[in-house]
Formats: structure tokens, sequence, C-alpha cells
């Protein structure tokens, strides 16, 4: 058995709220590459990894595409100085007026600078 991650009893919470939870499909290829790290550390199997990948993904109540934030995310990054992998972040949470929660204090911050979007620490 592997260790839990950090923040993972609030993230558990934040799942039991039944409150939708939407990301970037972006999100999909983060989790992938923490799954990853675990995998070639040797905490997970290849097999182990690919199920634990689906069953993140399945957590989620939409993924939405790159795609439909690319440019607000573009704009977002380069007003704030900010690299545009976490604006898509931003983006989203402003498009959908939903706050942004994570465990990432850069980001937090990046959204405190952005005025209008909302975000809380996992």
């Amino acid at each position: 058995m592997c260790a839990a991650e950090a923040q993972s009893e609030r993230a558990n919470a934040l799942r039991s709220s039944g409150e939708p939870i939407i990301a970037p499909d972006l999100g999909y290829a983060e989790i992938g590459n923490a799954i990853w790290k675990r995998a070639i550390r040797g905490e997970f199997s290849p097999a182990t990894a690919a199920d634990a990948l689906a069953t993140a993904a399945g957590l989620f109540t939409a993924l939405v595409p790159m795609a439909e934030l690319a440019a607000s995310a573009t704009e977002i990054a380069i007003k704030l100085k900010h690299p545009i992998i976490d604006c898509f972040y931003l983006a989203l949470a402003e498009r959908e007026c939903a706050p942004l929660i994570t465990a990432d204090k850069r980001l937090i911050a990046a959204a405190k600078r952005a005025k209008g979007i909302e975000a809380r620490a996992l």
C-alpha cells in the first residue's frame, strides 16, 4: 500500500460534499503525471497505475476541453505574467463563476491578482 498524497483527507471531503468538480481536461494529464511518478518509484504497478488514472478521471463531474479555455487562459497568463498551464484553471473558474480549489499556493496568489476569481486552499 502506498502513502496517501498530501491533502488527501481534504480532497476526499470535497469529493464527498456533492459539489460538482470540474477541471480543464489538462487535469487528466496532470493526474496521469502524478501517477506516473509513483509508478516509476515502484509505488504502483503498471496495472495499478492504469486503474488509478481511470478512477481519478471518473471523480470529475466534467473535464472541459482546453480549446474552450485557450483564449481566456492566454489573456490571463499574459496579464498576470503567470504560466499558462495554471491559467487554464483560472480561466475555467472565471468562466463558471466557481471557486478554484487547489493546494498550489502560487496558483491561489495568481487568482487573487486576477481579481474576481475566488480561490480556496485545499
